[in-house]
């Protein structure tokens, strides 16, 4: 695992462990990793960072790759290890597709011109899509797995969306509530999304699958209504209409997290895609209550505030805000 000791990363370690898999580490010291694996440590952007793991006689069945910067690093880590690696599961995201996909889009729609392998960071959907070239390049599209994920949730979020939502709801009150009530939501539970992973590696599957749940698999009202039931029930949830939200210059995603409007492109992007391959190939999606709980119990365990990863932008609503578009008799 490169990576390993952080949310989707992390998430994969526990998966693989629990099915008595022997799992070696490769991390920059940052965090510890889960107990139960062997330790390498070294900083894949710094030169002869990848020292430790070339020094290291191991072979491996599978790598896993969760990297979304520079695709080089991808690049040279793929290279390194494409003697001694049987496959390479590189974590992807739904970003790669090119703006303007299609409702229901499936993992052959157009993608996005992707960096060079060889490339420094440059913007989020062409690094990934150079990563996913540089795997391609060093193992082919025999020997691994583009796993193209969307809207992670669950335990270890480091990004900061659900951890919000139950923040909100546990200081109670009004909340400003996104409508539709019944607008269908895609997401995938980190720990689903690792056990497909897995079980992917297992079966010794190949090619790109998009990696989220089943379009209306949950809806918006539930998904808060969960958080309010787990927080204590002290929130009330104010349903308020898109145009009201937008006209208030409110940002959807990043202010209101999860969140889009229905009928736009960002919706059709983030909560549209065909996931049949992944289901056929074994994706089983838990309930969102368990989802939701487990993380309002994994947030208590970490005294109530969740890490943040530092290259991604704080999400949530500004209080100010909220209580004037509530004061002005929007949500009911």
């Amino acid at each position: 695992m490169l990576g390993g000791t952080e949310f989707v990363g992390r998430a994969v370690v526990e998966a693989a462990l629990g099915r008595g898999w022997e799992v070696t580490v490769f991390h920059r010291g940052r965090h510890d990793p889960p107990p139960g694996v062997r330790s390498l440590r070294g900083d894949r952007t710094a030169p002869g960072g990848l020292t430790a793991l070339a020094d290291d006689p191991g072979e491996w069945d599978v790598v896993v790759d969760t990297w979304s910067a520079a695709p080089r690093a991808v690049r040279d880590t793929a290279r390194l290890l494409r003697g001694r690696a049987g496959r390479y599961v590189y974590v992807s995201s739904r970003s790669v597709y090119a703006w303007g996909r299609p409702a229901r889009f499936d993992e052959d729609a157009p993608l996005v011109e992707g960096a060079s392998p060889d490339a420094e960071q440059t913007a989020y959907p062409q690094d990934k899509r150079g990563g996913e070239l540089a795997v391609l390049d060093a193992y082919g599209a025999d020997r691994s797995v583009l796993v193209r994920a969307g809207l992670i949730l669950g335990p270890y979020e480091n990004i900061g969306r659900l951890p919000w939502w139950l923040g909100r709801t546990a200081r109670g009150g009004p909340v400003l509530a996104p409508g539709p009530r019944d607008l269908p939501l895609q997401y995938v539970d980190v720990r689903d999304l690792a056990e497909w992973i897995v079980l992917a590696a297992e079966r010794e599957l190949s090619g790109p699958y998009n990696l989220v749940g089943p379009q209306g698999h949950t809806t918006m009202g539930a998904l808060l209504e969960a958080c309010v039931r787990v927080t204590g029930g002290a929130a009330e949830l104010r349903w308020t209409e898109p145009g009201v939200i937008l006209e208030a210059g409110i940002e959807p995603w990043t202010e209101l997290p999860v969140w889009v409007p229905p009928g736009s492109d960002l919706y059709e992007a983030l909560h549209s895609a065909d996931v049949s391959r992944a289901v056929g190939a074994g994706l089983v999606c838990r309930p969102v209550e368990e989802t939701v709980a487990d993380t309002w119990r994994w947030l208590q365990d970490v005294g109530g505030v969740a890490p943040q990863r530092p290259d991604r932008p704080r999400s949530g609503l500004d209080p100010e805000v909220e209580a004037k578009v509530l004061a002005s008799g929007a949500g009911a």
